[in-house]
């Protein structure tokens, strides 16, 4: 049950009902009021958006947890169609798929794609309360997902019904996307995509995801990167043996260590052979944008604990390597077994990602990565695909759907939104857009200091409001755009 734990200030943005304003898009830059078209503003009621990720917080579910998403899954989809729209459960050997769809006053159609699924909440001795329990303080909510994936979703399907309750239709026609495997990189997703192309036709692409600017304002994002998790694996002799042994037999983590110092170095430079090779720079608008654009550099230091960020970087050079370049990360290392007791392991692992670029491709990057291995002398060192993974997803910097989402933020945030290609993060939008040819655009919702994968996770509710206002905002500027026939 949401816990109130403070009161909320007297701000416009949180009244009962937030008025948002019927405004339609053209061209770049030029919009046009709807008033023939609208019965009535468009109301999302704080309450009714609390009181939903209330319930959805209260259910945990995490990667491999099947029956806690499964459970999560059935909550998602109750939610869609109290809000009006058909929906269908599509299982998969994870977790559900949860597609809901509704047709609006045009043929045009958004596609919202969305995740349920969430980071694991660690220890609860380090939450300030439990991570399952949604909490209010001084007009802040805290709850695991409040500010990725559940509370965007939740701000997303309330001003859907926002937009039905007022006008008794939708402008123009929704598709909600909603999966339960994101941050396991989406390995059923993409099956789901190519067996439901009827239920998911759509025009256009629009997810939640991302950083906000040195103003406070989200970023919008023109694409994103893609995917390939791996394991690697060396193993030694069939038992562990005294640390003694190390003079006359293998050692398999020393074996993984030199491994990782081959793919990597400590200028973090990633090694292997042609990982570069096909990757383009910055097209010219691009670097004109990133030439221009800076993130809230202050708070990320302040929030993260950090004294700088890798070479010390700063300004349009932090912005260019967060977009531009790929990244090979090491989330974990074991041995087996595991202990403190001195011993020669008889194997050891690394988890790796690597975040990647357009023009790379994973499967691409795993051949290369074990031609490289096996030029360096270490062919005992074995490379393993894990599941999911997935290509980028780009779309040209100035196409008119980016513009219109860009532009709209003027009439949410009171500027346009700052264009960038990418972000430092990965979305499975490539199914989307080369499934359907569509559009992508991501826009951010959580901030620097959110901690989506941190304990007490938390987001100001104004920002989940404007999140929705700004999807009624781009309903409505879509229901101005031609849909070419046939």
């Amino acid at each position: 049950m949401f816990r109130k734990t403070g009161s909320l200030p007297g701000s416009p943005v949180f009244v009962q009902h937030v008025a948002v304003t019927a405004l339609c898009y053209n061209e770049p830059g030029v919009f046009y009021a709807l008033e023939s078209l609208v019965t009535e503003p468009a109301f999302i009621s704080t309450d009714r958006l609390v009181c939903d990720l209330d319930e959805l917080i209260a259910l945990p579910g995490s990667a491999g947890q099947d029956e806690a998403l499964e459970a999560v899954a059935g909550r998602v989809a109750e939610m869609m169609r109290s809000c009006g729209l058909s929906v269908s459960t599509v299982t998969t050997p994870g977790a559900p798929v949860v597609i809901g769809r509704r047709a609006g006053r045009v043929p045009f159609t958004l596609l919202l794609y969305h995740h349920y699924d969430v980071a694991p909440a660690g220890p609860w001795r380090v939450w300030h309360h439990e991570p399952f329990q949604m909490a209010e303080r001084d007009g802040t909510l805290y709850g695991r997902g409040v500010s990725e994936g559940k509370g965007p979703l939740a701000a997303h399907l309330n001003a859907i019904a926002a937009l039905i309750e007022a006008e008794g239709e939708l402008p123009c026609g929704v598709v909600v996307v909603a999966e339960g495997e994101c941050l396991a990189g989406s390995p059923n997703l993409g099956p789901v995509v190519a067996d439901s192309r009827a239920l998911l036709q759509a025009n256009a692409c629009l997810a939640t995801a991302g950083e906000r600017d040195s103003r406070g304002l989200p970023f919008c994002y023109s694409g994103s990167k893609g995917l390939l998790q791996l394991r690697l694996r060396v193993t030694g002799a069939d038992l562990p043996l005294p640390a003694g042994m190390a003079a006359s037999v293998p050692n398999p983590l020393w074996r993984l260590i030199w491994a990782l110092g081959q793919i990597k170095s400590d200028q973090e430079e990633i090694l292997i052979g042609g990982f570069y090779d096909t990757i383009d720079g910055p097209s010219r608008l691009e670097s004109r944008a990133l030439r221009s654009t800076e993130v809230d550099e202050a708070a990320r230091i302040a929030a993260w604990g950090i004294g700088q960020f890798l070479f010390d970087m700063s300004g349009a050079a932090l912005v260019q390597s967060e977009v531009s370049l790929p990244t090979c990360n090491v989330t974990s290392v074991t041995t087996e077994p595991g202990g403190d007791t001195p011993a020669i392991p008889t194997a050891a692992t690394a988890r790796l990602d690597f975040q990647l670029v357009p023009r790379q491709h994973p499967q691409q990057i795993l051949d290369l990565l074990e031609q490289h291995l096996a030029a360096k002398g270490l062919a005992d060192v074995i490379a393993e695909r894990l599941p999911g993974g997935y290509p980028a997803a780009s779309t040209a910097f100035d196409h008119p759907f980016v513009m219109l989402v860009s532009d709209v933020g003027q009439h949410v945030y009171g500027a346009p939104l700052t264009l960038l290609p990418r972000g430092p993060f990965s979305q499975p939008l490539f199914f989307f857009a080369e499934s359907f040819g569509m559009p992508v655009a991501a826009v951010g919702c959580a901030r620097p200091d959110s901690g989506a994968h941190a304990p007490n996770e938390h987001i100001p509710l104004p920002d989940l409001v404007r999140h929705g206002q700004m999807l009624i905002e781009v309903i409505y500027a879509c229901a101005r755009q031609p849909v070419a026939s046939g």
